[in-house]
Parts: C-alpha cells; sequence; structure tokens
C-alpha cells in the first residue's frame, strides 16, 4: 500500500509536511468509501469518534441542521478537501453534518497524529485552519456585493440582458391560409408581422403589412399565405444579449425578429418590447459589418483596427461589467464579422462563374471563439461540416468547390486581424472540412486513438458553435460528440493529463511566479485555460451540452455538481484574469505592440497583485480538484 501513498506526498498541503511528519501521520491511514447518501460525518456523533479525511474522490456536502428543521447545505467538499477539522477545532461548537452526493473515498487519519502534527507544524496548520474557505469567502462576499449593487436602470444592463426576458408571445399563421385571414390577424392582434408555421415551432418565413398590400395591389389576396411570405428572417436566439437584437432592429423599423430556444420559435421581439435606448457605438459598428460588401470595409471595422470599438469596450471595463460578458460582446462582433465574410466569399464564387454551394454545409467556430470568450489577442479556429455526398455523380467538384470557398473565407479573415492558426486548425485544411458521416467516423477514431499532439486539437474542437449554414449539421454532431465523449473515461484522463502540464504559477502562500527577464505570466495559458479545461471536463463528465465556460459552470450548480457559491467563485476568478487580458490587450494595441496574453507582473499595484493571486489560487484549486479526481494510481 506504500507505494500508492506517494502521490499524496507531493499533494497540498501535504507538500509543507516534512518527510518524517509525513510518515508519522500517513502510518495508520485507512482509506474508506461511501456510498451516496451515506454520512461521513453525522452531527449527532460523539466528538471522540470524529476523524479527519482528505477526500480523494466524490463529491460530499455538508449540511447544518437549523432549529426550525430546515437543512442548509453552506458548502460542498471536493477532492482534496479536509473534512472534519473544522469540527474538531470548535470543540463542538459547530454542529453540522457530511455526507456523500456521489460514492466517494477518503484516506481517513487518525485524529490524534494528524492534531499532534498540527500543532508542530505552523505552516500546515496555517493552511489547514485558513483551508481555501476563507479564500472562497472572502470573494463570495465580494460577489454578493456585486450583484446587489449594479444600477438596473443604467444603459450598461442592456450588455447583460438576454432577448428571452424581452420577448413577447408570437402569433402563427397557417402557410395554407389566405393572405385575407392574414390581415384581419394583423389587424385584430395589432403586430407589425405573423410568423408562418405549419406546427407553431418551426419557423417557415414572416409575413408583414409590407408583403400583405403588395399583394392586394397584385389583386392576389386570396392566394395562400406561402406565396407571399419573406423566407429565412433574421431570428436570434433567447440567450443571446439584447443589443444584438436592437441594433438590427434599429436599422429595419417594421420587422419583428423571431426568438428561439435551440430549433423552436418562443417569442417575438418588437420596437416596442423596447423603450429609448441611446445611441450606441456598437449599434453602428454592427449595421455596417452586416451591410458592408468589401473586404476593405470590413477590415475597418474589425476589433484589432477600429478604435471606435476598442474605446467602447474600454467604457464597458470602466463601467465594471463583467469581464466574461464583455469577451462574449467582441466575440458577437466577431461572428458578425464571419458571417459577412462568409457571405461575401459566396458572392465571389457565384460571380466567378462557380455558381452557388451546391450542398448544404455549416460553417464552425471553435476554441475561444466558439465558447464566447474572446479578447483582442486570438487567431482562426474555424471549420466546415458537408452535408453527405459521397454518393454523388459530382463529388470530385463539391469537394473542390468547397476548398476554394473555405480559402477564401480564411483567407479573408486573416486581412480582417484574424491571424492563421499555427496549428492549422481552419476550413481549408481538409482534416477540418469533412461530411457529416466523416466526421462521426474521425471522432469515433479520435477517441480511440487519441495521442498528446490530437488532444489540443481536440480541446480545441470541443467547443464548437455553428455561426453560418444549416444549423441543424452542427445541433446533430453536437448531440453525437457529447455522447460519445461522456462514455469515454480514457478520454477524460488524456484530457486531464493535458491540462495539467501547465500548472498554476502560484506557489502555497501565494507568491506568483513570473517568466523570463520580464517576469511575464501567460494569462491564458497558464490562468484562464486552466479554469475553461477543468470546467470542460466536468461538463463532458456530466453531458453538459453548454459551450460557453459560465454557462457550463451554471449548469453545474444546478445539477448539485458544484455548490453555487463556488460556481460564482470560479466565475469571478474567470472575470479577473480576463479582465487582465482585455485591459492588456487595449494597452498593447494602444502603444502598437504585438498583441499576446503576456502580464508584465511589475506593473501591478498592491490591489492588482491580491485581486490576481485570489484568482490564481481558484485556477489552482481546479486543477488540484481534478488532478486527485483522475489519480489512476490512486489507492484501491
Amino acid at each position: 500500500m506504500g507505494h500508492s501513498l506517494d502521490f499524496y506526498r507531493t499533494q497540498y498541503p501535504f507538500d509543507l509536511l516534512s518527510d518524517k511528519e509525513f510518515d508519522e501521520i500517513i502510518k495508520d491511514v485507512e482509506v474508506k468509501e461511501f456510498s451516496s447518501n451515506e454520512f461521513i460525518i453525522h452531527e449527532d456523533q460523539n466528538e471522540d469518534t470524529i476523524d479527519i479525511h482528505f477526500l480523494l474522490s466524490g463529491l460530499a456536502k455538508n449540511i447544518m441542521h437549523r432549529s426550525n428543521g430546515k437543512q442548509l447545505s453552506v458548502r460542498f467538499y471536493y477532492p482534496g478537501d479536509l473534512v472534519g477539522v473544522m469540527i474538531l477545532l470548535t470543540s463542538g461548537e459547530m454542529k453540522f453534518s457530511v455526507q456523500a452526493l456521489e460514492p466517494i473515498k477518503t484516506l481517513c487519519f487518525k485524529r490524534e497524529s494528524f492534531l499532534k502534527i498540527m500543532s508542530n507544524n505552523t505552516q500546515f496548520s496555517k493552511v489547514v485552519m485558513d483551508g481555501i474557505s476563507h479564500l472562497m469567502k472572502s470573494l463570495y462576499d465580494e460577489v454578493k456585493f456585486k450583484s446587489s449593487s449594479t444600477d438596473e436602470d443604467d444603459d450598461r444592463e442592456l450588455y447583460k440582458k438576454r432577448a428571452g426576458s424581452y420577448m413577447e408571445q408570437p402569433a402563427f399563421i397557417h402557410p395554407q391560409d389566405s393572405i385575407e385571414k392574414a390581415a384581419r390577424m394583423l389587424q385584430q392582434q395589432k403586430i407589425e408581422a405573423l410568423l408562418v408555421s405549419e406546427d407553431r415551432q418551426n419557423l417557415l418565413g414572416m409575413i408583414g403589412y409590407g408583403d400583405l398590400l403588395k399583394a392586394y395591389f397584385e389583386n392576389n389576396h386570396r392566394d395562400s399565405v406561402y406565396l407571399h411570405m419573406s423566407e429565412e428572417p433574421y431570428s436570434i436566439s433567447d440567450q443571446e444579449f439584447i443589443y444584438d437584437a436592437l441594433s438590427y432592429l434599429k436599422h429595419h423599423p417594421t420587422e419583428i425578429i423571431p426568438v428561439h430556444h435551440k430549433d423552436k420559435i418562443v417569442g417575438i421581439l418588437r420596437q416596442s418590447s423596447f423603450f429609448t435606448i441611446s445611441n450606441s457605438v456598437y449599434f453602428d459598428l454592427t449595421y455596417r459589418i452586416s451591410n458592408a460588401t468589401s473586404l476593405e470595409e470590413l477590415k475597418d471595422l474589425s476589433p484589432v483596427y477600429n478604435t471606435r470599438f476598442q474605446d467602447f469596450v474600454s467604457s464597458l471595463i470602466k463601467d465594471h461589467m463583467m469581464a466574461y460578458d464583455i469577451a462574449e460582446l467582441i466575440t458577437n462582433y466577431n461572428d458578425r464579422i464571419h458571417k459577412q465574410i462568409v457571405q461575401i466569399a459566396e458572392d465571389e464564387m457565384i460571380t466567378a462563374g462557380l455558381g452557388a454551394p451546391p450542398i448544404n454545409y455549416c460553417f464552425l467556430v471553435m476554441g475561444s471563439e466558439g465558447r464566447k470568450e474572446q479578447a483582442f489577442s486570438t487567431d482562426q479556429d474555424n471549420g466546415m461540416i458537408l452535408a453527405d455526398y459521397e454518393h454523388s455523380r459530382n463529388k470530385e467538384q463539391i469537394y473542390s468547390y468547397f476548398k476554394l470557398l473555405s480559402e477564401k473565407i480564411n483567407s479573408m479573415l486573416n486581412q480582417c486581424g484574424f491571424p492563421y492558426c499555427t496549428g492549422g486548425i481552419m476550413a481549408k485544411e481538409d482534416k477540418w472540412r469533412k461530411e457529416k458521416n466523416e466526421w462521426h467516423e474521425s471522432i469515433d477514431q479520435w477517441i480511440k486513438k487519441m495521442d498528446a499532439e490530437e488532444i489540443r486539437d481536440f480541446t480545441i474542437f470541443m467547443d464548437f458553435r455553428p455561426i453560418f449554414g444549416d444549423f441543424s449539421l452542427a445541433y446533430d454532431l453536437k448531440k453525437y460528440v457529447t455522447n460519445r465523449v461522456q462514455r469515454s473515461l480514457g478520454l477524460h484522463q488524456l484530457l486531464m493529463k493535458d491540462t495539467l502540464r501547465f500548472r498554476v504559477p502560484v506557489q502555497p502562500f501565494g507568491r506568483i511566479s513570473g517568466v523570463g527577464k520580464r517576469k511575464t505570466l501567460n494569462l491564458k495559458k497558464s490562468a484562464i485555460m486552466q479554469i475553461v479545461n477543468a470546467i470542460r471536463i466536468y461538463s463532458m463528465k456530466y453531458g453538459i451540452e453548454n459551450i460557453n465556460t459560465v454557462s457550463r459552470l451554471n449548469a453545474l450548480a444546478e445539477q448539485e455538481r458544484f455548490h453555487p457559491r463556488d460556481a460564482e467563485n470560479a466565475k469571478l476568478a474567470l472575470h479577473r484574469l480576463m479582465s487582465f487580458r482585455i485591459k492588456e490587450n487595449l494597452a498593447q494595441l494602444q502603444d502598437d505592440e504585438p498583441l499576446s496574453n503576456e502580464l508584465k507582473l511589475g506593473k501591478l499595484n498592491k490591489e492588482e497583485r491580491k485581486s490576481l493571486k485570489e484568482a490564481l489560487n481558484i485556477a489552482k484549486r481546479l486543477q488540484q480538484v481534478l488532478e486527485l479526481s483522475y489519480n489512476r494510481n490512486r489507492v484501491m
């Protein structure tokens, strides 16, 4: 048994002990297992019988029993947490139970030897005492304060509001109904347009006053609605920022915007859904993007070249908007540029006499763009799913058409300030542009024989999101991947190994170790990605389809895999790290320096250092929880 315990020698906080102390504490240790809902400690237990447990795997929660009979869970215990110390130290004043939420394993220490070492090794006992709980608490208070003190009426709030909270009930009409009936409905319901649908869920098109007038003038009022509707109206997801809908409405005054959830229509937005909103840079710029017809116009509007956009982002930081919301806004802006580029590339194919796309396809963004977590320093990560054309007579032509189209798209993106991906993860590469069936095959192959190089590609791919074309191709693939990945434990192990290659550079007691002469910290590699990767692995384990890290955290908290407080802390750490990254990028743009994710530690003031340290501690803690959860050679 001795050999497998060596692993814990290097684990925090045991790495603070001398060899002699470690041997002393470990000599009578027992491995215990508890199944779901079993108590590890019960509040009615006699204090002398309470041991100290180091949680190896699984999840537990503590329960405080209130005098009114109501149970309250104050926190969860994750791998790497010590259970039972608090109760011993408060000599019975704190009464709570600890219960397993899923099957767990612990290292159970004899309390005497543990307490003896605590009294001899001050460093160790300080860590055990403060534990993570102190840090967690200070951050939690800040979150509580933050969320209660924002001024709801502020214009800025709109950047955080989702379309779902503003939408109204949709009015549907059947495609076979007559124009006359549509006119009557519009009048009765005092609405600008009707949604055309057979099942009141899937959208076929939209018919508004303009379409009706035209039909009446041409004396076609007895026709069916579907002959006169406009197809493929602009629609947005209930999860998108309300601002994105507004910038559209502002320039298309009579339209209503259908709101969908996954692929079902759930509501509409109309002009009157909003109150007066002051003119915004964001509206103006996004409007110009949607109407740009040349690469030159788009290049001037792209984040790296457009100072108005940069100033706008600066103002959001000054207004204390959460940095992950700002990153989402930057990504939405980038999405618009991507969509417009794909459109321009398609138009160029037609002008060149090559015609419109011969089959359905979907253009995907991946990595940070997929997760909606972009800053200014970013490169391309994209791909394409094609409808199956294996058996088509024009197989060769179809292949060449999409090869050329994707080359155009990647080249235009590069010119717009989204540099080519150094790892070659782009739609123009055959590996990232495949038929639906081929994608399924490669995912199976990938999961079967993944190696270190491949795993990096796979993590970038995992976070894909459709932005142009036939979205159903992407939704199908997402289901397939989520399903395959949840079942593959080997893959979880590999991802875990990969994410541990970069250790979060913070020492016990918080010294941050910078790299090189200039003492820099790579915010993305050494910190942000640690949180992103850990949360991705948890989401895979529990079959969560969300892509964005914050919404993954919310889903984990809803499913009781994370305590709401720990989810909030991880979000706050992400906010702080992204905030450093965006500010650093803005400074680089201003000083004409190359964009990077390197933060110079020397120029931080005391407050910033403290803020960075707390965020890094949370990232490190997530890394530890992960390492313990998937430790292969753990004690059996």
